[in-house]
């Protein structure tokens, strides 16, 4: 079996970590797509070298740029690569624009298409990742769930017949890097925070959070105002918007830093006392580390996450009550285990098992070696 993978934005590659790994040492072919959408090192290159994935057979470069320019770049780019590899698979991760893109290319070629992480759903349709994970979805071949709520959102939508419910390869990767982690002793905290004090760990990346200045403010300066101090992880976005807006991202409680590799990224999340985002990845990391997160947006894809108390969403905190933010931003983990809703850590091994049976005996038999 052959299978092209499509990558682009840091939390493909975190699950493409797992899928090359459950790879190596079969008979299967990988061929690995870069397309350039997270063209920084520290959101690419420390994830190709940290999980230790394969350099990418084909990097495309596109960068950025509005998301129909970039869409369109890589669909330019994609066509010529897709037609020589003829693939058995085109294996497309999560919701981002080499998601869709990798994905309409390939069925333009007559390609079969397989969504890893399919049937997630946020219901707002102002996310251009709801658009780009719902013609994801209908346009391919195999749908490869990661959670029983995705497969009910895929047969609601009458799409049962071409789903299967694999897990989430996410798990497999962090929790094979927090065993990692814990191996080597006392999870470390970030340079950028004061080690011998307690700390939140914070993200903020996107568009409906930092476009709009008035309310990138307000959630910098909610973030500042806690009690506790914050280690921000600035994404390349982050702080070319705050650049724009002049906002000062070391104010108050903030101690800005840059993206950590992945490891760094486990075992901050294990060394802090919560995490406060709007990153769907980090949200299920912080879930699947046991450590409380605050997601600042109106919805999760990962309703599991919100089970328990384990996951809280706070759109706008300057709309709590006096000292409510402050409370739910810090407050302890829940008692308890949450159950492994996502898997225990075999998905990937799942996919690679699905996609070879979703293959027609005589085209297993006769793919490339």
């Amino acid at each position: 079996m052959k299978v092209v993978s499509v990558v682009g934005a840091r939390p493909q590659m975190v699950k493409l970590g797992a899928v090359a790994r459950a790879i190596d040492g079969t008979d299967d072919v990988h061929c690995i797509i870069h397309t350039g959408q997270h063209y920084d090192a520290e959101l690419s290159d420390v994830f190709f070298t940290g999980l230790g994935i394969p350099a990418p057979d084909h990097f495309l470069g596109v960068g950025s740029g509005s998301h129909g320019s970039q869409t369109g770049a890589m669909l330019a780019a994609l066509d010529p690569i897709l037609a020589a590899e003829r693939p058995d698979w085109v294996l497309v991760y999560g919701d981002t624009n080499s998601t869709i893109a990798g994905a309409l290319a390939a069925v333009k070629l007559h390609l079969k298409v397989a969504h890893l992480e399919a049937g997630l759903r946020s219901f707002n349709r102002r996310m251009p990742e709801e658009h780009n994970r719902v013609l994801t979805d209908h346009c391919a071949d195999l749908l490869l769930a990661p959670t029983d709520e995705a497969m009910r959102h895929l047969a609601a939508e009458g799409l049962a017949d071409r789903t299967s419910l694999v897990g989430d390869v996410m798990v497999d990767v962090c929790v094979r890097t927090r065993d990692q982690v814990l191996a080597t002793g006392h999870p470390h905290p970030p340079t950028c925070v004061d080690q011998s004090a307690p700390y939140l760990l914070a993200t903020l990346h996107r568009a409906e959070n930092t476009d709009d200045p008035d309310r990138l403010r307000a959630l910098i300066g909610a973030l500042a105002s806690l009690p506790i101090q914050v280690a921000l992880l600035a994404h390349p976005r982050l702080i070319a918007k705050a650049d724009q807006y002049r906002i000062d991202l070391a104010a108050g409680a903030l101690r800005p830093g840059r993206p950590l590799p992945y490891a760094d990224l486990v075992a901050a999340v294990l060394s802090s006392n919560g995490v406060v985002t709007d990153s769907g990845g980090l949200q299920k990391e912080a879930f699947l580390l046991r450590r409380p997160c605050t997601t600042l947006r109106t919805e999760t894809e990962w309703v599991e996450t919100l089970e328990g108390g384990w996951n809280a969403l706070v759109p706008d905190p300057s709309a709590l009550a006096d000292g409510e933010w402050a409370r739910t931003a810090v407050r302890p983990a829940p008692v308890g285990e949450p159950g492994a809703p996502y898997g225990k850590g075999r998905a990937a091994w799942e996919v690679l098992d699905t996609l070879r049976a979703a293959l027609t005996p005589a085209r297993a038999s006769g793919c490339a070696r």
